[in-house]
């Protein structure tokens, strides 16, 4: 292909300006300090090697919990703590058989409790949350004030007073005993409202408003969708947290039959003093549970991700 003196003039000028366009660029560039990277060196090692003993002193326990469950009896305190055995299975079994599968029914009220509750204080928490974030209301400020003051409340706290309140009204002992007090998460509301703020264009909602929608319509086809990522959060938070639940369960509940995984174990656990054959089955109850939130975290895991369209939007 021949270029000829016209089509050289014409191009010429323009890789002239791409090439001081790239010097420009260039320039403006800083040139790295000759040894930065060697001072860095230790404080990434030094942040590495922290990393990796919090997750050692996280994943030891859990290991120990796995291959202790494959020891019987016997092997559980006379073998090495971290050489695994054959018989989990076995373990399961007894377990399983212990007064006609009760372990089963701890683990159907557990997932009752953090399924049921988790979803509805998820709601709760999303509408209260949106609510705070998209309207102006005289007492605003108060209400936010006190919605901290109960994030900085621990559970424990309010145990007592929960369980005098729900016998006056004739409910401990009963399932809404422990789902009733964990409807209301103070944090998850916190954290919804963060995220409402800064996920829902407050744009949209004034043009939906302007066309006639409802409020109730806004929140649950514009705003609800725009909050999914948060709200996935904060159904996660709030499940672990109700499956790992001690204190309120073992407060309310005096039938064992509606115990939750956490104080059916504990009860396994004090019979062991007397009856060390119950310790193995303490260990694979305690397994077995932590299966559900492993599976639970793979399955919401794909609905986290980063919207930087929603997180750039200002409210």
């Amino acid at each position: 292909m021949t270029i000829t003196t016209d089509t050289r003039a014409a191009v010429l000028p323009e890789l002239s300006e791409a090439s001081d366009r790239r010097h420009r660029r260039g320039a403006g560039r800083r040139t790295p300090t000759p040894g930065a990277a060697e001072r860095r060196m230790p404080l990434a090692l030094g942040s590495t090697a922290v990393l990796l003993i919090g997750a050692l002193y996280c994943l030891l326990p859990v290991a120990w919990v796995v291959i202790a469950s494959t020891k019987d009896a016997s092997e559980l305190f006379s073998t090495f703590t971290f050489a695994p055995s054959t018989h989990l299975w076995d373990n399961i079994v007894e377990l399983t058989s212990y007064r006609d599968g009760l372990y089963w029914r701890w683990m159907l009220n557990t997932a009752l409790y953090a399924g049921v509750g988790a979803l509805i204080s998820t709601y709760v928490s999303a509408l209260s949350g949106y609510a705070l974030a998209k309207f102006t209301f005289p007492g605003k400020g108060v209400v936010f004030k006190v919605l901290l003051m109960g994030v900085l409340v621990p559970g424990v706290v309010v145990a007592i007073p929960q369980y005098l309140l729900l016998a006056q009204a004739g409910l401990t002992n009963t399932y809404w005993s422990v789902l009733l007090p964990q409807l209301i998460s103070p944090y998850g509301i916190y954290l919804a409202r963060i995220y409402a703020a800064a996920a829902v264009p407050t744009d949209i909602i004034e043009s939906a408003r302007t066309e006639g929608a409802r409020e109730l319509f806004i929140f649950h086809r514009i705003a609800l969708p725009m909050m999914g990522p948060g709200l996935v959060t904060i159904f996660l938070f709030q499940f672990v947290a109700v499956w790992n639940n001690f204190m309120l369960p073992y407060i309310m509940l005096g039938n064992d039959e509606l115990f939750p995984i956490t104080v059916g174990l504990s009860g396994l656990l004090n019979q062991g003093a007397s009856l060390p054959a119950m310790y193995t089955l303490v260990i694979t109850g305690a397994l077995l549970s932590i299966v559900p939130l492993i599976a639970l975290f793979l399955v919401l895991q794909r609905y986290w991700r980063v919207d930087l369209a929603a997180g750039a939007v200002k409210a």
